[in-house]
């Protein structure tokens, strides 16, 4: 398998180029050169162990690891995950649930990010080289990306993240880490600041080759390869049935893409369901074609307080015919006017996704609901899924609702909503107390140059 640019200016990339590239030298977006069809071997795959499965899967678009390699990558990295089945289905109700929150950090990154550091590492010690990691996090990947590359030889980490727009718990899982290799940067303005400042700096070539930069966010096309395992678990887990539908919390588009590459694969989703918050840019393109920025809200899913989701433009490629012309004038109208729209006037010119958007109090009201009617906790952003997926309930077909992070990580919502539950968990209460460390800057480019070439 060889790897292509979605704006059509890099082919020919293999998997570890891939890796090491993050985003394309032309600007866009790696994209592999074809999605392999597994519909023939549903039935053999939804019997397999994640481990098995995630090798099985991923070695259709790994041609440079030998398989033996890429199992024991894949082993190593799920080792870190407190529960067998690395990503359960749990029954909630009329919906299940895929819990993607039981690795080192309590958030769904871990799935791809343990992975992803373990293959850095790989392509490293193989190459004799050094790597600069670069990432923006409105949370998550950020701890995520710094538990599987902390203390990891030949690399080091940046991570910006918006100061103060984070869980106070997201913080410290982040900025407690001081690790010499880890580089946590407080950036005063939005994550799409931070994003922008990635990209930017990605854009300067000579700089990211001299510094040899590489890339931990959903850009890097390996993030989305190992999401794409658990919607083929999800599947096992509800015994191979011959349809079902997903409902995505998403803010940059990573999580639901990997489910559209998984349906493309040929897994039997009817539906992608995709919610977001007040931050609708998504919703709003889905229903109307057109994909315009506004201000960013900051709400109680801070990891969806997004305005520019940055793996947009990989679903853009195939809505497009795979035209790299066309999505490279697309996204240039969009980067100079902050709108754009599709070259048609069909709101539902993609039947598969249907969107919609969630308010803050709709958002606490589900937290309270879900916990009084069935008992179980969840997390902001999955309470955002779960009022989208309940418009979209279908007695006949199952509903898969992702719930993306440990609710304890969100202490500040949690005692809103559920003032009388204790909403805890053991390692982020092991956080308390802990020395922390971080550099705040503006959302200034140069800034963040000069900060890693002072490393």
């Amino acid at each position: 398998m060889k790897y292509k640019s979605s704006r059509g200016g890099v082919e020919g990339i293999s998997f570890k180029d891939a890796v090491m590239m993050g985003l394309a030298s032309d600007g866009g977006l790696l994209v592999p050169e074809h999605i392999p069809d597994l519909s023939a071997k549903l039935e053999s795959l939804s019997q397999l162990s994640y481990d098995d499965l995630a090798t099985e899967i991923m070695s259709h678009f790994i041609s440079d690891i030998p398989r033996q390699t890429l199992a024991e990558l894949v082993k190593k990295s799920y080792a870190t995950f407190d529960h067998e089945k690395v990503t359960p289905l749990v029954k909630v109700g009329e919906l299940h649930v895929l819990e993607l929150f039981h690795g080192p950090t309590l958030a769904f990154k871990d799935v791809a990010l343990q992975f992803l550091g373990n293959v850095f590492e790989l392509i490293l010690e193989e190459r004799n080289s050094r790597v600069s990691i670069l990432g923006a996090t409105s949370g998550d990947t950020g701890s995520a990306a710094i538990a599987g590359i902390r203390g990891k030889d030949n690399i080091d980490i940046f991570i910006m993240f918006p100061e103060g727009k984070t869980s106070p718990l997201q913080e410290r899982q982040m900025t407690s880490i001081l690790d010499s290799n880890v580089h946590n940067i407080g950036i005063d303005g939005s994550f799409d600041d931070c994003q922008q400042i990635m990209k930017t700096i990605f854009s300067d070539l000579p700089f990211k080759e001299q510094h040899n930069l590489a890339a931990v966010n959903s850009v890097n096309w390996a993030r989305v390869l190992a999401q794409v395992v658990y919607f083929f678990s999800a599947y096992g887990q509800l015994g191979a049935p011959s349809s079902f539908d997903v409902t995505v919390p998403t803010g940059n588009f990573g999580n639901i893409f990997a489910a559209y590459v998984a349906r493309k694969m040929g897994l039997p989703i009817r539906r992608l369901i995709l919610a977001t918050n007040a931050n609708d840019i998504l919703a709003r393109f889905f229903n109307s074609g057109v994909y315009e920025r506004q201000s960013v809200n900051f709400t109680h899913s801070p990891a969806m307080d997004i305005q520019v989701a940055s793996n947009f433009e990989r679903y853009l490629f195939f809505a497009l015919g795979e035209d790299g012309k066309r999505v490279t004038s697309f996204m240039n109208q969009f980067l100079q006017s902050g709108r754009a729209e599709l070259p048609f006037n069909t709101p539902t010119f993609d039947e598969a996704v249907v969107a919609g958007a969630v308010s803050n109090e709709d958002t606490l009201k589900k937290i309270r609901d879900t916990y009084a009617e069935q008992q179980y906790i969840v997390d902001p952003h999955t309470a955002v899924g779960l009022c989208i997926a309940e418009q979209y309930l279908d007695a006949e077909v199952p509903m898969v609702s992702l719930s993306t992070a440990h609710p304890a990580k969100f202490d500040d919502v949690m005692l809103a909503a559920l003032p009388n539950v204790e909403v805890s968990h053991p390692a982020l209460d092991a956080l308390k107390g802990l020395p922390t460390r971080k550099q705040t800057l503006s959302a200034d480019v140069e800034a963040i140059k000069a900060l890693i070439e002072a490393v």
